[in-house]
């Protein structure tokens, strides 16, 4: 089937002025749902609908299409109907376009996941159903006032309190994904029609973004999901760390002295990170390209090994381990540019700091938060004491 997504967003936004481009664990909030939907395995093409060319940048920067929305169907009151149908139009009108399947998707809940769209496709394809969307269970009581004023239960009988377990099942819409065959939504204009599905999402991935503290809570939830996929992309067993010098110990700069002497600038938290790792156990190599004597310097100081002047860093690596009888899938080689890529590649985790070469960054499992020289070994070294203390608890992922 081809199937696809389309994710209308606007430029003007009542609740949360610019709400679409606010920053969210580091990347505006409409890249989220972009990149979760161009990992989706049932997703063919991914665009996106707006009149606000910061989105529109935004979305061709992650991946999507952009297709403009008139003036006429950008207000505050017209239906993302409108949006979907347009956009539907436009692509049979420009290239004779039509899907199989309309993914609808929100962009103002971020902590969707790409099974959760696949999730939402096959309910429909399972049930033979005509349009499909994401729930989640609902276990609260309901209350109104009624014409007099009394509250009255809108779910329940409020003479009646029953336990969970003994209520009827009930789903509140997560406004996260919508599924609908394309032929029955242009005939009908509106996202439910003829047999519904639903998809059952987990609770801990149902936030939507309408308030601004709903942006605060979803950011805490983001980063701890960003830290458990950390977590699980680090080695099972841990056999040594080994971290590049220029650009991971240090910011990547060098300072030239008048007589030729020059310094490098690095992070006591750095160091402290790997005091800890050394008191663990861990062995720590630390390997370098990099002739000048600073880096040995720096290494005695912390009371690491190191190897400089190297120029064949991964054959390096390669010959200390087994010298060592250490089994590469189970290092973790920290690296910043080009000339770590081999090494990287070699070993069972390679990490990227933050502002590493974006050829480093997409061979890395784990991209860092921090920069080189400014917290990155430090936030490594606290990841791998968390995975062994997980380890030692009896937790094997």
């Amino acid at each position: 089937m081809n199937n696809l997504a389309i994710i209308p967003a606007r430029g003007n936004s009542k609740g949360i002025p610019r709400k679409n481009v606010k920053l969210l664990a580091g990347k505006p909030l409409i890249a989220h749902m972009i990149d979760q939907a161009r990992q989706a395995r049932n997703v063919n093409r991914v665009v996106v609908s707006t009149d606000d060319p910061e989105i529109a940048a935004i979305a061709e920067q992650h991946g999507a299409e952009v297709i403009w929305r008139p003036a006429g169907i950008s207000g505050d009151m017209v239906s993302s109907e409108s949006a979907l149908l347009h956009s539907l139009g436009y692509l049979q009108r420009k290239e004779g376009y039509e899907p199989d399947l309309v993914v609808f998707l929100q962009c103002t809940a971020p902590l969707t996941l790409p099974e959760d769209i696949d999730g939402t496709v096959q309910a429909l394809l399972d049930e033979n159903a005509d349009s499909a969307l994401a729930v989640t269970p609902f276990h609260y009581f309901l209350w109104r006032h009624d014409q007099h004023g009394d509250a009255i239960g809108i779910n329940h009988d409020k003479q009646v309190r029953q336990l969970r377990q003994d209520r009827e099942p009930q789903f509140l819409e997560t406004g996260a994904v919508y599924v609908m065959r394309t032929a029955g939504f242009k005939e009908a204009k509106h996202r439910f029609f003829g047999k519904t599905a639903m998809y059952v999402m987990p609770p801990d991935r149902c936030w939507e973004i309408d308030e601004l503290v709903d942006l605060r809570i979803a950011e805490v939830l983001l980063r701890e999901r960003q830290q458990q996929q950390k977590l699980q992309a680090l080695p099972r067993t841990i056999a040594a760390l080994v971290l590049d010098f220029d650009g991971v110990l240090t910011d990547n700069r060098v300072i030239v002295l008048q007589d030729g002497q020059e310094a490098v600038l690095c992070d006591r938290g750095d160091g402290l990170g790997l005091a800890c790792l050394k008191k663990l156990d861990v062995p720590i190599l630390v390997l370098s390209t990099e002739v000048n004597p600073v880096v040995k310097a720096r290494c005695d100081k912390l009371g690491v090994v190191c190897k400089h002047g190297i120029q064949d860093k991964s054959a390096a690596l390669l010959k200390w381990l087994r010298d060592r009888g250490i089994d590469a899938s189970q290092v973790i080689y920290v690296g910043n540019d080009v000339n770590d890529l081999a090494c990287m590649q070699a070993v069972g985790c390679g990490v990227a700091v933050s502002d590493a070469y974006p050829q480093i960054q997409a061979a890395a499992r784990i991209i860092l938060s921090a920069p080189g020289g400014r917290g990155a070994v430090r936030e490594i070294a606290e990841l791998i004491q968390q995975k062994l203390e997980r380890w030692k608890n009896g937790e094997r992922s």
